[in-house]
């Protein structure tokens, strides 16, 4: 499938990033990945650190991170004085989270497709607070953005009828599985609506869809800059307001920051504070010793996106752009579908992104003409994956969603049609390998098997 967008996106940018020369990279959304500029700008920092450990971490290090927020809060159009970094969203959401004080009535909501890992913190903090958790259900493909709302707001409802207090809610700007943009913009109005504190998991979020936290105002945004803004791992903004500053009494773990109540002038014996700094800034401007590099290597990023990538509008037209067309040929050459509420609307609500998922051709069942018994949807999965890190040198996540199989995608910029095309033959090959007389005993093919299933599938 050629592409018939412009360069300078497509395989002309891989010389710009660090991806094994047989690799193709199809999956940008789980752990993102860096160009080589970013990684020179991070080793930079590393021998900085360590030519003169105590000027670099006391004084340099607090210069250099003030400019990387700075660059950040432009980004997504709020003060700076707003945001702080911290390792990821998963670390985002426990912080904020944690630091609420609950009562033995309140309730946090999360939705039926959250992050596997917020959805445990959220059973932790049942566990040690008197809160308790509610679930919005919904199923996507069935249910539109709206209905989802609808939900939530029906939920909070029926939560105040029961003599309960909603307190907060954890919604996504983008799930995980499936990939799909969420109504994350309807939902903070519904939360103001409400009385509900809003959290937004955006960890696909900043350098993926355009965001101005500015005209959102949510109560809580954390986003990986990691996954699609091209920093090193881990780095993730945090986004707290200054109305809700004081709910965030500490850091995770609580570090040299924190103020006891009754004692706001603590001082922190490691670093040297520009003055002006709220306390907010300051909670966060050293917690603990680690490796914080990578929350400085933002400024680095954006000049990359801007001088070779040609800037943000640009790269985000491009990825929705390239996902949309390679899944939709991906699907053609399956015979399924891609993920969609409505499959006529040519900017499908599910599809606004860059994110996109491929429902495979496999039957699933308790029956014996079921080409995947149910008990082996998880063993199926995980030999897919395997399969394709280790003989065909990519990947894909697979996933069991509404009774099918799906391969998630990730558009990025330095993906062509081509590279679709190829999965779409992996996937149809794979798949060949599944439904055939081999079928239950599958994981004994050997290589030159698969290899010829996939040429196979290449010449059908």
């Amino acid at each position: 499938m050629p592409s018939s967008l412009a360069a300078p996106f497509g395989h002309d940018l891989r010389k710009y990033f660090l991806f094994d020369s047989e690799y193709i990279n199809l999956n940008h959304g789980s752990f993102g990945t860096y160009p080589v500029v970013v990684r020179d700008y991070l080793r930079k920092q590393h021998d900085a650190a360590e030519a003169q450990p105590d000027r670099f971490i006391r004084f340099t290090y607090p210069e250099v991170l003030d400019r990387s927020r700075a660059a950040v809060a432009e980004v997504l159009s709020v003060p700076v004085n707003e945001c702080v970094f911290v390792q990821n969203a998963t670390s985002g959401v426990n912080t904020v989270l944690r630091n609420l004080v609950y009562a033995p009535k309140d309730v946090i909501i999360y939705f039926d497709t959250i992050y596997g890992a917020c959805k445990k913190t959220i059973q932790s903090v049942c566990e040690t607070t008197p809160a308790t958790c509610r679930k919005v259900d919904y199923q996507f493909m069935v249910d539109s953005h709206q209905d989802i709302v609808q939900r939530f707001t029906d939920l909070v409802n029926m939560i105040k009828k029961e003599g309960l207090d909603p307190k907060v809610a954890i919604f996504d700007t983008i799930v995980s599985l499936p990939g799909v943009r969420f109504p994350f913009e309807k939902l903070v109005a519904a939360c103001k609506e409400a009385g509900v504190l809003s959290l937004i998991d955006g960890a696909h979020g900043i350098g993926h869809i355009p965001l101005d936290l500015k005209e959102l105002d949510a109560d809580f945004f954390t986003s990986n800059c990691h996954k699609w803004l091209f920093t090193p791992r881990g780095c993730a903004v945090l986004h707290v307001p200054l109305r809700n500053q004081a709910l965030i009494r500490t850091t995770y773990p609580t570090s040299h920051g924190f103020h006891p109540i009754g004692n706001s002038n603590v001082p922190n014996p490691h670093l040297t504070l520009a003055p002006g700094k709220t306390q907010f800034e300051s909670l966060f401007e050293f917690v603990a010793t680690v490796d914080s590099s990578p929350y400085t290597c933002v400024p680095s990023a954006l000049a990359f996106r801007r001088d070779v990538c040609g800037g943000e509008d640009k790269i985000l037209q491009y990825m929705q752009s390239i996902v949309t067309q390679g899944t939709d040929a991906v699907a053609s050459m399956l015979g399924t579908e891609v993920m969609a509420t409505d499959a006529s609307s040519p900017v499908d609500e599910l599809r606004d992104c860059a994110l996109a998922n491929v429902r495979l051709p496999l039957s699933i069942g308790t029956t014996a003409d079921a080409d995947v018994t149910t008990e082996h949807v998880h063993e199926i999965c995980n030999w897919m994956q395997k399969t394709m890190v280790d003989e065909f040198h990519t990947f894909l996540p697979i996933f069991f969603y509404g009774g099918h199989l799906w391969a998630r995608f990730s558009g990025q910029v330095y993906l062509e049609g081509s590279d679709f095309d190829w999965a779409g033959t992996l996937l149809k090959g794979l798949c060949m390998a599944i439904k055939g007389d081999k079928m239950r005993s599958f994981k004994e093919l050997d290589v030159e098997d698969l290899r010829q299933l996939v040429s196979k599938a290449d010449m059908n």
